[in-house]
C-alpha cells in the first residue's frame, strides 16, 4: 500500500523505478520462516527472482539459504550475507569457471542436471583436489499447469535427468572418486497456483526416493524445488504458505520428512515490488486509446516475453474510468503492459504503478535501445 504521504515523495523522483514496500517483504518472510521451521523444512531463496542487494541482505537475515543459477549469483549471495555452506548451485549449463568458483567457495552442493555434467564436475574437483557435493536434479515428468514458457518438469524440457537414466547414473557414482552424493532435487515450474501439481510431485518424489533407498543410498536430502505462485489480480494477497507446506507434510513419505528443502523465489518478493512510471502521452488509435509510459519492456520484460499479467493502477487520478492500452516507449510492438485496461481518466504526468513486480522485474531489466536501468526505492528509506 502506497500512502498519500509516500506518494507525494515518489512523485518528485525521476521515473521509472522499482518501489519496494519493505513491510510487505518483512511480513512475507516472517510467515514463510514460521511455516517452514515448524515443520523442520529448509528454504533456499531463488536468487534469480530478485538480486537487489537490499532485498538479498534482508532475506539472508531471516536465515534462508540461497539457490543460485550462475557463478555471479554465488558471489553476490556471499557478498549479501549468505554463508557458502547455505548455497546450492542449480542450472542446466554450468560453465567450468562457475564450477571452479563453487568448489573454491565451498558451497553446499551442486544440483547436477545430466550425466555429462557429473563427469565434468568429477574431473574439475579432482584437478582442484576437492570432493564435490552433488544432488541429482530429476525430471519427474509432472505437468505444472502454468505458463508454457515457465514449465520445467516434463520430458520435453531441457532440465534435469530423466527417470530412465537413474540406473546409469548410480552405476557411474562408484567410478567417480571426486563427487559425494548428497540428495535428489526436483523443480516442475513456476507461478503454480493449483495445488494438484504439487500433490502429483509428491507421488513422484516418493517413488524416486524409494528407488534410491532400495539401491543402498541413505540419509540424503530431498529438495522439492519451488514454483508457488501468487495472485497477480490482488497485489495485497500474500500466498497461503501453510497450505503449501501442508501439501508436502501430508503427501511425502514420512520416512523422509525432516530432510526436505524448498527453493522459493517469486512468492517471497513479488508482492513487495511495484514498477513506478510516469505517463508521457495519451494518444488515440483506430480502436484503442494508448497510454504511453516512460517505462517499457526493458524495465519489466514479463508481459512482452510471455504475455504475463500485472495489475496496473493510476495513483494520481480519480476521474471517470476508461479503457486504455498501456504501452512503453520501446521500438517494438510487443512493448505493451496491458490492453483495454480500466483506469481512471489518465493524462500526461500521471503516476502509474505496475504491481506485483518484485520478482522477475528488476532482475530481468535490460538496456535495449540503450536505455538506463530502472532505479530502486525502499519504503523504509522515504
Amino acid at each position: 500500500m502506497i500512502t498519500n504521504e509516500k506518494l507525494e515523495k515518489l512523485k518528485k523522483l525521476p521515473t521509472p523505478f522499482y518501489y519496494y514496500d519493505m513491510d510487505v517483504l518483512f511480513t512475507t518472510l516472517s510467515r514463510v520462516k514460521n511455516e517452514s521451521e515448524k515443520r523442520g523444512y529448509k528454504v533456499y531463496y531463488a536468487v534469480k527472482a530478485n538480486f537487489n542487494p537490499v532485498i538479498m541482505k534482508t532475506i539472508s537475515g531471516y536465515g534462508f539459504g540461497a539457490d543460485c543459477v550462475s557463478g555471479n549469483e554465488i558471489a553476490h549471495a556471499i557478498d549479501c550475507g549468505f554463508s557458502p555452506d547455505d548455497i546450492v548451485f542449480a542450472g542446466v549449463g554450468k560453465s567450468d569457471a562457475e564450477i571452479e568458483l563453487g568448489l573454491a567457495k565451498g558451497i553446499s552442493r551442486f544440483n547436477c542436471e545430466s550425466v555429462p555434467e557429473l563427469l565434468v564436475i568429477n574431473e574439475i574437483a579432482g584437478r582442484m583436489g576437492k570432493k564435490s557435493p552433488v544432488a541429482f536434479r530429476i525430471n519427474p515428468n509432472v505437468e505444472a499447469h502454468t505458463i508454457k514458457h515457465i514449465t520445467t518438469g516434463t520430458e520435453e524440457n531441457k532440465f534435469g535427468i530423466r527417470l530412465n537414466e537413474l540406473q546409469h547414473l548410480t552405476d557411474l557414482l562408484p567410478l567417480m572418486p571426486n563427487v559425494s552424493f548428497k540428495g535428489i532435487h526436483f523443480h516442475i515450474g513456476s507461478q503454480i497456483t493449483d495445488m494438484s501439481p504439487f500433490r502429483n510431485l509428491c507421488s513422484r518424489v516418493n517413488e524416486v526416493w524409494e528407488w534410491f533407498n532400495d539401491h543402498g543410498f541413505e540419509n540424503f536430502n530431498v529438495n522439492v524445488g519451488g514454483g508457488l505462485g501468487i495472485n497477480y489480480e490482488d497485489p495485497e494477497e500474500i500466498p497461503d504458505y501453510n497450505e503449501y507446506f501442508e501439501i508436502f507434510e501430508k503427501h511425502l513419505d514420512k520416512r523422509i520428512r525432516g530432510k526436505i528443502s524448498f527453493e522459493l523465489g517469486r512468492s517471497l518478493t513479488a508482492m513487495s515490488g511495484s514498477l513506478i512510471a510516469r505517463v508521457l502521452y495519451v494518444k488515440e488509435g483506430a480502436t484503442e486509446k494508448f497510454v504511453i509510459l516512460d517505462a517499457g519492456m526493458t524495465d519489466l520484460l514479463r508481459p512482452a516475453l510471455y504475455q504475463a499479467y500485472h495489475k496496473i493502477e493510476n495513483l494520481t487520478s480519480t476521474g471517470r474510468s476508461e479503457k486504455y492500452t498501456v504501452a512503453g516507449p520501446i521500438c517494438e510492438s510487443t512493448d505493451t503492459f496491458g490492453r483495454f485496461v480500466e483506469l481512471p481518466e489518465t493524462k500526461r504526468g500521471d503516476i502509474i504503478a505496475i504491481r506485483s513486480a518484485g520478482a522477475y522485474g528488476e532482475a530481468m531489466a535490460l538496456r535495449y535501445n540503450l536505455r538506463n536501468l530502472p532505479g530502486a526505492v525502499f519504503s523504509n528509506s522515504l
